[in-house]
């Protein structure tokens, strides 16, 4: 893949952003964690963080589909790298409160609802659509790279020097992704009726023809749905991390770091293993089967209390991260024509990006409501120990219920499959669609 050359200066760029994500998500987590000990908190951080894509990120589609791409590209990342910087300055002037955090990752989470549409609809323009499959692959496996390396790394910077060089690094980090845009071929907007002034009535119309694609189309719209359910009720588990490592391990930041990057290190291995799955064996089974073993995984995670099992199950969660999101997307993507595919990313984003937060205020919530009923006489980091536990495994159990609804009564049409095509198979059943009879080669 890396033969293309385009791709290949990008792929090597966004790894350095990765790095200074994965930097600045660690600093965030930490800060707010150590000053408020609260699940809540991490939540609120969590929504100020993604609920903006939910709110403009159907409008970022828009824009994308009627601007040029790679400006729009380098025009947000710009942005990013300023929000940033603003996190750097109030870390170093010691300003860094709960609120003020909240503030800069609500400006951060409105540039992103604009950058990531045209972000995910760059990736087809650089390889050709044959290709398009491994390059999201590769994609996954640097941005898991980058996971695995990155919060390990973070860990020992914040324990030698603290966080706020975190911040620095991760702005720094940008310069190489706006130098790699711009090199890339120029990306005008797609060929459209010949209007680009955008208002009320052509911002409903478009979104209305993405709504219509996805909605309409069932391949499409089920693995939306899977990406949706796994975002919601997968994230609570690096939003808690940190907690989990004060209040249940009662270590330091290292830990986190460390844990984090574990996880990364299994999602690279998980990207390396797709290529050992089976072709014979199709998304509509792959996908809600992943589903369902990193429900097991979490739930596992959410139940020990020793940090070295929690590392090993939080090798597999990486596992079934990469799966479940990197085979959901490259089916989305490969069902979508270009002419929608901006609009139907943001969609994408809007939704299960959006809806992420949701997750962890459940888990947050039924957390602490299931401590009371288990375990009335505990109080102090005791208390908030359990529920954080609890919190997180009730949410994990949704997930292997969604999962196994998914396999029972599967879609086809995620693998463009349609009625009376070979291998077209709705039979409902469990181990039907585990085992996926109807896909295996005559032996």
């Amino acid at each position: 893949m890396l033969r293309h050359a385009h791709f290949r200066l990008f792929w090597f760029a966004s790894l350095g952003s990765y790095m200074g994500n994965w930097f600045e998500f660690i600093g965030t987590q930490w800060i707010v964690a150590k000053s408020t000990d609260s699940t809540l908190w991490l939540a609120y951080i969590g929504a100020a963080q993604l609920l903006p894509t939910l709110v403009l990120g159907l409008l970022g589609g828009v824009v994308a589909d009627r601007v040029n791409r790679r400006t729009l590209l380098v025009v947000t990342q710009a942005l990013m790298m300023l929000i940033a910087l603003a996190f750097f300055g109030v870390v170093v002037a010691g300003v860094a409160t709960p609120m003020v955090l909240l503030f800069l990752s609500l400006a951060q989470g409105v540039v992103v609802a604009f950058n990531n549409p045209a972000w995910q609809v760059l990736i087809p323009r650089l390889v050709p659509r044959e290709d398009l499959v491994r390059a999201i692959t590769l994609q996954g496996i640097g941005f898991n790279t980058a996971r695995a390396v990155g919060p390990a790394l973070a860990g020992v910077i914040m324990g030698l020097s603290g966080p706020s060089w975190l911040f620095l690094v991760n702005a720094v980090s940008f310069v190489g992704v706006m130098v790699a845009v711009s090199r890339t071929p120029d990306a005008p907007a797609p060929t459209r009726d010949g209007r680009r002034i955008l208002h009320l009535g052509t911002f409903t119309r478009d979104m209305r023809e993405a709504g219509a694609f996805i909605f309409r189309e069932p391949g499409p719209r089920a693995a939306l749905l899977a990406m949706v359910v796994f975002a919601t009720f997968a994230t609570p588990i690096l939003r808690f991390l940190p907690l989990f490592v004060t209040q249940v391990y009662q270590m330091e930041e290292a830990t986190f770091g460390l844990l984090t990057g574990v996880m990364g290190v299994g999602a690279v291995a998980g990207g390396l293993l797709l290529g050992r799955v089976p072709a014979w064996y199709p998304k509509h089974h792959f996908i809600p089967y992943s589903i369902l073993m990193g429900g097991l995984w979490i739930l596992l995670f959410s139940i020990v209390d020793d940090v070295r099992l929690a590392g090993v199950y939080m090798f597999f969660v990486g596992v079934f991260w990469m799966w479940t999101f990197n085979s959901s997307m490259a089916a989305l993507q490969l069902l979508t024509p270009d002419a929608v595919r901006g609009r139907v990313m943001a969609v994408c984003n809007a939704i299960s990006l959006g809806l992420m937060p949701t997750g962890a205020f459940i888990a947050s919530g039924m957390g602490h409501v299931l401590a009371q009923v288990v375990d009335a006489s505990t109080t102090g980091i005791a208390r908030e120990g359990l529920a954080t536990q609890l919190g997180l495994a009730f949410v994990s159990m949704i997930l292997v219920l969604a999962g196994i609804v998914m396999l029972i009564w599967r879609t086809p049409e995620i693998d463009g499959l349609k009625p009376g095509d070979p291998g077209y198979d709705r039979q409902p059943g469990f181990l039907r669609g585990v085992f996926a009879p109807a896909h295996r080669p005559p032996r």
